[in-house]
């Protein structure tokens, strides 16, 4: 059971979430939006998340979209990882979205959801930040669009009152070569030890990493060494292990020394798959 009591909204239209939102806030309600509410009340239940009123997003239109509209790919944020893995538009987020929780809880994880949430992994970011996605973000000063890259910073930087609606990536990332990796310490049950995508575009590895750091994140440093054909691949890696952000977790899934002896064999399994496209 959740130890505190709040009123739960479902409006169907942009104006009326921003609308309530700003009434709550002025209320003194601590307003939280929401796209299902399993991080509320997964956090709410150990004092890590509190609101007296919840404004669930997934009755908008907007956010759940799921179309090409030109050359781009736009995804909304209420989509569950369900439906993207049933509908595959893209197939390292349907292979990294796919390996998140249990089949049960992605039929309720929304891609939003995961993307905005506290929990470090997130692990659904990480093709968008490959891809060079572009965000549709909603708030009380109106609509902005931004790039992926741009925004997220160790979590998706939303101002107050602000909220994802879309994501749209262009097609050529959606058909380019990819790996998926995720390994855990236990095999396939418990969290995840380290996350990895990584895509080749433009005869260039980009590479995203979650559950190394208490954050998703793509580096353009560690791009640059593991590209450089000119040194042999250890020289490659060992460089691009120097440029790693900090800290390295070190928790009950692995040591931080662990964690980058999985991290290794990981780089070096990528670049003998996908060198050869």
């Amino acid at each position: 059971m959740i130890p505190f009591e709040f009123d739960y909204y479902r409006p169907t239209s942009v104006k009326e979430a921003l609308d309530l939102y700003q009434y709550l806030d002025q209320q003194g309600k601590q307003p939280m939006f929401i796209s299902g509410g399993t991080e509320l009340i997964t956090l709410g239940r150990i004092d890590r998340a509190y609101t007296e009123a919840a404004i669930d997003l997934k009755g908008l239109a907007e956010s759940h979209v799921l179309e090409m509209d030109g050359d781009y790919l736009v995804l909304g944020s209420s989509l569950t990882l369900t439906q993207i893995e049933e509908a595959n538009p893209f197939p390292l987020l349907t292979k990294t979205s796919s390996e998140v929780a249990d089949h049960t809880a992605r039929g309720k994880i929304t891609l939003g959801g995961n993307i905005c949430a506290q929990i470090f992994y997130r692990e659904t970011v990480l093709p968008f930040l490959l891809a060079d996605s572009q965000v549709v973000i909603v708030g009380l000063d109106g609509v902005r669009v931004a790039g992926m890259n741009d925004v997220f910073k160790e979590r998706l930087q939303l101002n107050k009152g602000e909220y994802l609606v879309q994501i749209a990536t262009e097609k050529r990332f959606i058909t380019a070569p990819f790996v998926s990796i995720k390994r855990r310490q236990q095999w396939d049950i418990g969290y995840p030890l380290i996350t990895i995508n990584a895509l080749k575009i433009d005869n260039l590895i980009r590479v995203a990493i979650s559950g190394l750091c208490p954050f998703p994140f793509r580096s353009e440093n560690i791009e640059t060494s593991i590209n450089n054909r000119s040194m042999p691949v250890k020289e490659r890696i060992d460089r691009a292990l120097t440029e790693l952000p900090s800290p390295i977790l070190n928790d009950i899934e692995g040591s931080n020394e662990y964690r980058l002896f999985v991290l290794r064999h990981l780089l070096e399994d990528i670049l003998g798959e996908l060198e050869e496209f």
